[in-house]
């Protein structure tokens, strides 16, 4: 029975999805082009700092190596991209293995960690997005969540058990990991502690982390701002902050690209009251084709003139097999970490 309801659910989210979608092309005319030009300029602007954000982390925990701040930018690029396009946030994946054959002598987690640098400042700033979104009168509250037409928020909000049951065998998985992984606990919390190094330098964190990722949610409040312009919704700063309230919401459930069908769900419900249901999911379908074609355009064009690969598939196939030969040769450079080096330079 949950198997049928799951599958009804599911062919309902995606009919309403290809329902905007329509919606939006029917509503091309109407769009206010300068506006979206300017909102997609403003939100490439917020990747490029937060990729810079990185990159100072990255200097930090390797200060001995010499490696190109263009190249974290493709990685970042490259992942966000593949992001919006594909479901699973498997552009993660493609983020830690460009990023770790951009270093010379780096393990997958010291890069990783440093990628998660930005997490103390950005989970700052969600906490006060959620809060003023759930205490504004339109925001669903959890228990409604249930009730939109969003496959994958609604059929986990609606089964509760099979929700708390997933989360407890991910739990139960990686208690076996890490015990698995017992022998080489010490190594591995090492190179961790070494991917935090900036954290323990607040001056130096605030300076190069923090003050880029204050301007990259600047920049990405202006795009938003102009993207709500764009597709005649009305910029303000109240919108704005329930825009990022959708954005943080559809991000905890990555079962779809870009969380696509919750973000449609849930800003008919926002904006029911600011515009009619067919320009509101004009706008949320608009903005959302808008951001993946510029993250997966030059993502793409990245991967393809600053890493060599001809494809996004070929750069995941080539960072498993360079993470199965770093694990078998006991965290050494793979054979993919020296083929897709370029010229070292620190900027």
């Amino acid at each position: 029975m949950t198997a049928v309801l799951a599958s009804a659910s599911f062919s309902k989210s995606i009919d309403s999805f290809f329902d905007a979608v329509g919606k939006f092309f029917s509503d091309l005319a109407a769009v206010h082009w300068g506006a979206l030009i300017f909102a997609m300029v403003l939100f490439a602007l917020n990747l490029t700092l937060r990729s810079r954000a990185i990159f100072n982390s990255m200097r930090a925990a390797y200060p001995h190596e010499r490696f190109q701040w263009r190249r974290i930018w493709g990685a970042y690029f490259a992942a966000v991209g593949f992001n919006n396009v594909v479901p699973a946030r498997g552009g993660d994946v493609i983020k830690v293995f460009l990023a770790k054959n951009s270093i010379p002598r780096s393990t997958y987690a010291t890069v990783a960690a440093t990628i998660y640098t930005e997490a103390p400042f950005d989970a700052v700033i969600g906490v006060f997005v959620l809060i003023f979104a759930f205490t504004q009168g339109v925001f669903p509250k959890p228990p409604d969540f249930a009730k939109l037409n969003a496959f994958d928020l609604s059929f986990l909000a609606s089964n509760f058990r099979l929700t708390l049951f997933l989360i407890t065998v991910l739990a139960v998985l990686g208690i076996v990991g890490f015990a698995l992984l017992s022998r080489r606990v010490v190594a591995f919390w090492e190179r961790i502690r070494q991917g935090l190094t900036i954290l323990r330098d607040r001056h130096r964190y605030l300076r190069q982390v923090v003050a880029f990722q204050a301007v990259a949610w600047l920049c990405r409040a202006g795009a938003f701002w102009f993207f709500l312009d764009a597709f005649r919704i009305g910029g303000s700063v109240g919108n704005v902050m329930l825009v990022f309230g959708v954005s943080a919401v559809s991000g905890m459930i990555p079962l779809a690209p870009g969380g696509v069908g919750i973000q449609q769900a849930l800003f008919v419900k926002v904006f029911q009251h600011s515009a009619s249901s067919a320009v509101v999911l004009a706008y949320s379908v608009g903005q959302q084709i808008a951001i993946a074609a510029l993250t997966a355009g030059v993502g793409f064009i990245a991967l393809v003139t600053i890493f060599r690969f001809r494809s996004f598939k070929e750069a995941i196939h080539a960072g498993r097999a360079d993470r199965a030969a770093e694990g078998g040769a006991g965290e050494e450079p793979g054979p993919a970490t020296e083929a897709r080096r370029g010229p070292r330079e620190r900027v």
